[in-house]
């Protein structure tokens, strides 16, 4: 008889097995054998999500986080929704909307439309569900297939999108919009289908995004064919931001329409800057001597174990990975070794700043030597490869316990320099201050120190307006989390504007609200 320990290896062996194929999302019948799946579910490495179907989850996972949900949500709903419809499935019109502009959040519902549906809900984890609409899927010429998802095409989508959907959704509706060349990729379907009203919508939308050429083209043309329309506007607002027609990838396009449209809220709750300090010596004194306090808060909220006896060892030069073995191994003593080369190489950046330096260029240009040294005592201790320090990460990542999914490996590559741009061109420090900070965490372009390199941004271009360095405390760290949260899935930048405005007034008073603990 094999023993639990034989059972469990047999059992890490199948999924391994599974794994190994892509399977991320694992129907009964991949594992036959009910032992297996049963053990695999005790022991946490599968969790069921309905009946008959799994993911393959962290067995170290708290209980409660939704990371291993949300990180497998798209890959199960395209596995589930083929094993129930087969071919026979679409996602709604609006959801396909999102996607083309490349937003892949995990939706709290996705509709589903399918000739074979029957009007019912699907209760998935952590109040998530799918809708399952029985309705005939669009014309062939309107549906395609992107990463396993059928969905509708851009000029699908675009077309039945529902009238709401420009109104709550105007970042992802100009998006996608901008990536249409020409009113002929959306012409056909208006005029075969007598579609006024919507010819009307659409011509309001590209109006209203400063197109005219194609507004014209499109009401132009159903005249011609003798409809009658009417333009109407959906959008809420008029924004001037320029978007690229030629631009293949949304992304870009994304993040100007991002910019733009947070900008008047933060201006609005932020503090006036103080303006660049006189006295820049004193300036950069205090950064070095709020340095113990702010690596502590930063890495406890990345959920390292710091102790500012640690940090002091570090900054101070006792710290020695080659004499002392605990510190060669200590995984929290090289993120703190790394944290202070870091600070000292942010610290040149606002230096250079305070001098005249446009923020912006000027942190395009360091941040990756910031990234360098957050991770070189990592490589010098042969914990990770050198090869990682090359920069923007080659794989996909994900965000514990969030709904946001950061770009992917291309969309980095082709965000990154628009973002600096971005910066560059931005007059107001606190845009500067939060919209990078946020930002840059959206995107996720490394591996890991997205956070802490965030931070680190943030208050380079709080010291561009004369702000004080400012520590976001780790007390703190579910209200900061969720802002962060509340902005990247919903796209409302206020709850993080006021809490980092409410830390910057706080830090202005000389009553920060980031202490180091006290001694025990």
């Amino acid at each position: 008889m094999a023993t639990p320990r034989e059972r469990l290896v047999e059992a890490l062996t199948v999924l391994k097995d599974l794994q190994d194929k892509g399977v991320n999302a694992v129907h009964t019948s991949e594992i036959p054998k009910s032992s297996i799946r049963t053990l695999l579910v005790k022991k946490g490495f599968l969790k069921e999500i309905i009946k008959g179907w799994y993911i393959p989850v962290d067995p170290t996972e708290r209980p409660g986080d939704s990371t291993s949900w949300y990180t497998s949500y798209w890959e199960f709903c395209v596995k589930f929704l083929e094993y129930k419809y087969g071919a026979q499935w679409c996602i709604s019109a609006e959801q396909s909307l999102q996607l083309h502009a490349g937003n892949y959040t995990v939706p709290l519902q996705l509709i589903i439309k399918s000739p074979q549906a029957n009007n019912t809900l699907t209760n998935l984890p952590f109040n998530t569900t799918l809708f399952n609409l029985k309705a005939e899927l669009p014309q062939a010429g309107l549906r395609m297939e992107q990463n396993g998802i059928r969905m509708y095409t851009l000029a699908g989508a675009l077309i039945y999108a529902s009238a709401n959907t420009y109104a709550r959704n105007p970042i992802d509706a100009r998006t996608a919009a901008s990536l249409i060349r020409d009113a002929s990729e959306l012409l056909p379907v208006l005029l075969d289908n007598g579609h006024t009203s919507i010819a009307g919508r659409l011509a309001g939308a590209f109006r209203n995004m400063g197109r005219d050429r194609i507004a014209d083209n499109i009401l132009g043309a159903m005249r011609s064919a003798d409809y009658n329309v009417r333009e109407s506007d959906p959008f809420v607002e008029k924004i001037e931001v320029k978007l690229s027609s030629r631009e293949r990838s949304p992304y870009a396009n994304r993040l100007r329409l991002m910019w733009q449209m947070m900008r008047p809220s933060v201006i609005r709750l932020f503090p006036p800057a103080p303006g660049i300090p006189k006295d820049k010596e004193a300036y950069l004194k205090h950064i070095d001597d709020v340095f113990i306090t702010d690596a502590y808060h930063s890495l406890s909220i990345e959920r390292y174990r710091v102790t500012p006896e640690l940090i002091e060892r570090v900054s101070s030069g006792t710290w020695d990975k080659d004499s002392n073995p605990e510190d060669q191994k200590q995984k929290d003593a090289m993120a703190a070794r790394g944290y202070w080369q870091a600070f000292q190489k942010v610290k040149d950046t606002v230096s250079l700043i305070l001098s005249g330096k446009n923020p912006g260029k000027q942190t395009d240009t360091d941040q990756p030597g910031w990234y360098r040294e957050l991770f070189s005592p990592n490589v010098a201790a042969g914990i990770l490869k050198a090869s990682d320090l090359a920069g923007y990460r080659n794989n996909q990542v994900y965000i514990t316990s969030s709904k946001h999914i950061p770009l992917n490996v291309d969309a980095v590559r082709d965000v990154m320099p628009v973002f600096f741009e971005l910066l560059e061109e931005e007059q107001e420090a606190s845009v500067r201050a939060v919209l990078g900070h946020f930002l840059f965490g959206f995107i996720h372009p490394y591996m890991d120190g997205n956070g802490r390199v965030a931070r680190f941004l943030m208050n380079a271009m709080l010291a561009s307006g004369g702000y004080p360095w400012t520590v976001i405390p780790v007390e703190q760290r579910n209200a900061y989390m969720a802002a962060l949260e509340k902005a990247s899935t919903e796209r409302d930048i206020e709850p993080f504007a006021k809490f980092l405005a409410h830390l910057v007034e706080q830090e202005m008073k000389g009553k920060p609200e980031a202490r180091l603990p006290k001694e025990e």
